[in-house]
């Protein structure tokens, strides 16, 4: 139980974070846009370091499907940390609604930071295949960094964080940058109960592109790693 109450904590504060920070800066600007980028990062570093021990950290669902292709964790297990993640995406975007909505603070997402297609002109196309190519990188990063063979020892969780950094650098002015279902799953939820449905009409791409780019990242790496004995 303590491992699926982590993975909600976790993503629960990704979203009151990553997307608080979007919320506030509007990722207007190369500061907005490179605060909102750290805000994600920083956030994997600290509940890597928080919650890794616990339940390995994922607080993805793109992160669990992968482990889960790989055997890492069993099906009953992968099923409970997608849940754990999206309630946990949920509470972190409801936060914001309420301190933003009592403080009566602007949101300048529009949509509690949810994901869209606008910076790709509106194509679907284009942002499966962006949010493909970001989680593909993101998740053999991860599937590397975490794999016995690597070493890597205390530093995974920094090396993750910082390529989550890297990722949001590129894809935020694209799609925001999900590479998490979860994390689009909650804002998404929370702007259709605030009267935006937009955001909860463009979730499936959130949902298909990630959860594609860690399947193939788990085929990937999985080959890669046989092909290194």
């Amino acid at each position: 139980m303590k491992k699926f109450i982590a993975e909600l904590i976790g993503t629960c504060v990704l979203v009151v974070f990553g997307c608080g920070t979007a919320m506030i800066t509007g990722c207007e600007h190369w500061g907005g846009y490179l605060l909102t980028a750290l805000a994600f990062g920083l956030v994997i570093v600290g509940m890597a370091y928080c919650v890794g021990n616990i339940s390995g950290c994922h607080i993805n669902p793109a992160v669990s499907l992968a482990v889960f292709m790989n055997k890492g964790m069993s099906g009953k297990d992968f099923g409970l940390y997608v849940i754990a993640q999206c309630l946990g995406a949920w509470f972190g975007a409801g936060i914001l609604a309420l301190i933003f909505g009592v403080a009566e603070i602007n949101d300048a997402t529009g949509g509690f930071g949810s994901n869209g297609i606008a910076g790709v002109n509106g194509s679907i196309p284009a942002a499966l295949i962006v949010e493909f190519v970001l989680t593909f990188v993101f998740v053999l990063v991860i599937l590397g960094v975490t794999s016995k063979k690597g070493n890597h020892g205390s530093f995974g969780g920094l090396i993750i964080g910082l390529t989550l950094v890297l990722i949001h650098i590129f894809g935020i002015a694209l799609t925001g940058t999900s590479v998490n279902p979860a994390r689009s799953f909650g804002p998404a939820l929370v702007a259709l109960f605030a009267g935006n449905a937009t955001p909860i009409k463009d979730l499936w791409i959130f949902i298909v592109g990630p959860l594609a780019g860690a399947a193939a990242a788990a085929v990937t790496y999985g080959f890669l790693e046989k092909e290194g004995k």
